[in-house]
């Protein structure tokens, strides 16, 4: 790719990009949410024609102007929101488009030995064929969206934060595929916030900064982090944690007594005070999003209950949760959070429309007054209340979410996984919002993938494994080996 230009309406999505991929490398694509790196895979996946510059492939001048064009001459596209379709199997997903048929007859038998084969290579065995995709977990839904790049046989595959809802285990066998496919001379196109990620696959590195590339040719291996990271952000990030803050021996805000849901988790209890952060660690399966959305009422609990400020919750409500001062940032933002058509101004108000109620009637410039306020108050970018949710990165995306409940009040906030897909710059303007949250008084539960991040940004840490708490205690009194050696010991009993 040489000085490829994309432009949409008020905005330059690319301003100038340089790309080259080799056969057989692992090509990471670095740069802060909103640096173009969407933009950039959907013009090579033929989502998006470029306006400007040119796309070689093989030595010749291509013209990606629909995904199928892009398909045609083996490229291959990953998103980072899957496109899966929850009601067909899996082996239906994985040959859509490209269905195995014989004189115009549909080959099940074919399609299904050909997805038990590739789910084996992948070291996922387990998902049947015949299974509805919209029955598994977000992990399996993952591995069946690498499968179905595989069944393209691909010269270029583009993976959009593959791993962002993978365990330790997972990533290393998705790991093992792309060496396996590369050794096959297939290139990859990478993205990943995940530096340390980076390291381990990468062979080169990109980096974008507000649609253009600042540097290419890196070697993924040997840059150093912080040269990384000051290509991406134009500064050096350092300190992303900040300073814990002194908690009150106040009494619990949050309390979950013997909280139970069969066949998902057991026995939960544990509270927490105004200003506190408590994490929540392990493995993806382990039950720590069904624990938080049981707490907001969007699970109905098996037994066990749920107090703010010493008043019991009616279980299964959202609307019980949402007037005790509980707001939930859940895992999937884009399909559990937003409403991606919506303005901004739409999406901030949501939990809070009797603010704005005037005889019945929205008073439409209050609420983009306070969105307005808000947006820059958390320097949400590009800004403007009436903007469509849809058009932001992933990262103002959750400012976005984050604002809400700032607008509600809420004296209880669950975060599922509040940094996935965000970047690093974007990261540590996260962290201290929910800083300034708990300085507030704010109590803070924090679900994430990332054993670090729960340690850095916890006072507390409750460790899962078997569906239940093996282990609870001062965050300073953890690190990441410890945590797993608590999960895998009682994974095993």
């Amino acid at each position: 790719m040489t000085g490829v230009v994309k432009r949409f309406p008020g905005v330059v999505a690319l301003g100038g990009v340089d790309l080259d991929v080799r056969a057989g490398e692992v090509h990471c694509l670095l740069g802060q949410n909103g640096a173009g790196k969407s933009t950039l895979i959907k013009t090579l996946a033929g989502v998006h024609e470029s306006d400007e510059g040119t796309i070689e492939w093989e030595g010749e001048t291509v013209r990606l102007n629909n995904p199928q064009a892009s398909m045609d001459i083996g490229i291959a596209t990953m998103y980072q929101e899957l496109d899966l379709v929850g009601g067909l199997t899996v082996a239906e997903n994985l040959f859509l488009g490209h269905e195995k048929a014989r004189f115009g007859f549909s080959q099940r038998g074919a399609a299904n030995k050909e997805a038990r084969r590739l789910m084996a290579r992948l070291g996922h065995p387990e998902i049947a064929p015949t299974r509805e995709v919209g029955s598994l977990s977000a992990a399996s839904q993952q591995i069946v969206s690498m499968a179905r790049a595989l069944t393209r046989n691909a010269k270029l595959i583009i993976m959009d934060e593959p791993s962002a809802v993978l365990d330790a285990g997972e990533v290393e066998q998705l790991f093992a595929v792309v060496r396996e496919v590369t050794d096959q001379g297939v290139a990859i196109i990478y993205i990943s916030h995940r530096l340390e990620e980076i390291r381990q696959i990468g062979d080169r590195v990109t980096v974008l900064k507000d649609g253009k590339t600042v540097t290419t040719g890196l070697d993924a291996k040997t840059t150093p982090t912080t040269e990384l990271i000051r290509h991406m952000t134009g500064r050096t990030v350092e300190n992303v944690f900040p300073d814990r803050s002194h908690i009150e021996d106040a009494a619990p805000l949050l309390r979950v007594e013997g909280l139970t849901r069969v066949g998902e988790f057991h026995d939960i209890s544990f509270d927490v005070r105004p200003g506190e952060v408590v994490g929540i660690a392990g493995l993806v399966g382990a039950g720590r999003s069904e624990i938080v959305e049981t707490i907001f009422g969007a699970r109905k609990a098996s037994s066990g209950t749920v107090s703010v400020g010493g008043e019991k919750l009616k279980g299964g409500s959202i609307t019980s949760a949402v007037a005790a001062g509980i707001g939930l940032a859940p895992e999937e933002r884009k399909s559990q959070a937003l409403i991606l058509g919506a303005s901004l101004a739409s999406n901030i108000s949501l939990a809070s429309l009797t603010r704005f109620s005037k005889a019945g009637m929205l008073d439409r410039r209050s609420e983009n007054e306070e969105a307005d306020r808000l947006l820059e108050s958390l320097d949400v970018r590009p800004r403007g209340a009436q903007r469509e949710s849809r058009t932001l990165s992933g990262g103002n995306q959750q400012k976005v979410v984050l604002a809400r409940w700032l607008l509600r009040g809420c004296r209880v906030l669950l975060l599922d996984e509040p940094t996935r897909g965000v970047d690093v710059g974007a990261r540590s303007e996260i962290y201290a919002l929910i800083r300034r949250l708990t300085d507030s008084g704010v109590a803070v539960v924090v679900v994430s993938s990332e054993i670090p991040e729960v340690l850095g940004l916890a006072d507390r840490v409750l460790v899962l494994a078997g569906r239940t708490i093996q282990h609870e205690g001062p965050a300073t009194e953890l690190d990441e080996h410890a945590v797993l050696d608590i999960i895998l010991k009682g994974d095993a009993a």
